[in-house]
């Protein structure tokens, strides 16, 4: 930007010192009196002219690229947007994920609590049944005795 500045600042003191030299060109074509050389006015005139020139289309140039260089700027910021949408996306699913294994996890637990009562309790139905079955063969054998 400071450039393009710089280039237009340039661009209007090359067109007034344009604008002065062809006046004093015009001054000096009107006195005859020859005291001036009229042709190395005519060369400053158009070194100054293809200057301008030279500057104006400079500047064109850098302009070019910086509508280049915001369209690029443009589009990267698109292709950001596009990839945070997406990554946002992303997190939600992963947080719905989170939620779902956490759900799955505490069931497990309690699943495994439940089992773990339903062992014991077989053990001690086992115990008893044991017991039980025990029983009736030391009564028999103290009745026949």
């Amino acid at each position: 930007m400071a450039l393009l500045q710089y280039q237009r600042e340039n661009l209007h003191y090359l067109s007034e010192e344009l604008l002065r030299l062809q006046e004093c060109l015009s001054k000096y074509e009107r006195s005859d009196d020859g005291s001036t050389p009229q042709v190395d006015l005519v060369h400053l005139l158009a070194a100054r002219d293809q200057e301008l020139r030279a500057l104006s289309a400079e500047m064109n140039q850098v302009q070019s690229e910086l509508r280049l260089a915001r369209n690029l700027i443009a589009e990267r910021d698109s292709e950001i947007q596009r990839i945070s949408t997406t990554n946002n996306q992303y997190v939600e699913e992963n947080e719905r994920l989170r939620a779902i294994l956490g759900e799955w996890s505490a069931r497990a637990a309690k699943l495994e609590r439940v089992l773990e009562t339903e062992r014991m309790s077989n053990l001690e139905l086992q115990k008893k049944i044991s017991k039980l079955r025990n029983q009736p063969e030391k009564s028999t054998k103290d009745h026949g005795t």
